[in-house]
């Protein structure tokens, strides 16, 4: 499985209606009300909001909704577009803005379809693994080699405090942690410390 890295959009106009799609990395049922609210927010003018989202290691959580189209029409290709990309822990959002002209259901389930396709074909992924997050507690003399460590075993920082040592904080791969605390060690004697958070 694979999951986002950031967010992409795409815009689609048929028959004068406009299609806004979204994709959006989420990680909760609770994210994806908070994104749907926001859609709103921002398109107050929309006619509908309808999404699709898949979550979890296995992709096996999803839901959707067609937003006052008829139903099956929108959600459900929304939905199947993102359950067939591989892709886990996203929401799909369509925003439409009514054209004038009805698109029937095959022209409804054709343009929600197309718009999720849009959306997703830019996303950014990278593929789904375990990671931990670990913190580091570095002598001031090899903080810069610990540095080049952490990045050679994939690990991101996410925080840095320089007091009478450096303590760093850092995302990395969980296959990873044991041979860098490994490594640590050796580079230090013995003296950097590794916790997993």
């Amino acid at each position: 499985m694979l999951i986002p890295k950031g967010t992409s959009s795409g815009e689609l106009e048929v028959k004068k209606s406009r299609f806004i799609s979204q994709a959006v990395p989420v990680s909760s049922p609770e994210e994806v009300k908070h994104h749907i609210a926001r859609a709103r927010r921002e398109h107050p003018q929309a006619h509908h909001v309808v999404h699709g989202y898949v979550l979890g290691d296995r992709g096996d959580i999803f839901g959707m909704s067609d937003d006052h189209e008829p139903k099956h029409t929108a959600g459900r290709p929304v939905l199947e577009v993102v359950k067939g990309s591989g892709i886990t822990n996203v929401l799909v959002l369509v925003i439409r803005y009514f054209g004038g002209t009805k698109l029937g259901t095959g022209g409804l389930v054709k343009a929600y379809g197309e718009s999720a396709k849009l959306a997703l074909s830019s996303l950014r992924t990278e593929p789904l693994i375990e990671k931990r997050t670990c913190r580091f507690i570095v002598p001031y003399g090899l903080y810069e080699q610990a540095k080049l460590l952490l990045q050679k075993h994939h690990g991101e920082i996410s925080d840095d405090q320089f007091e009478t040592d450096v303590t760093i904080t850092a995302v990395l791969p969980a296959a990873q942690v044991q041979e860098l605390a490994a490594e640590l060690q050796d580079l230090s004697s013995g003296t950097i410390v590794t916790e997993e958070l």
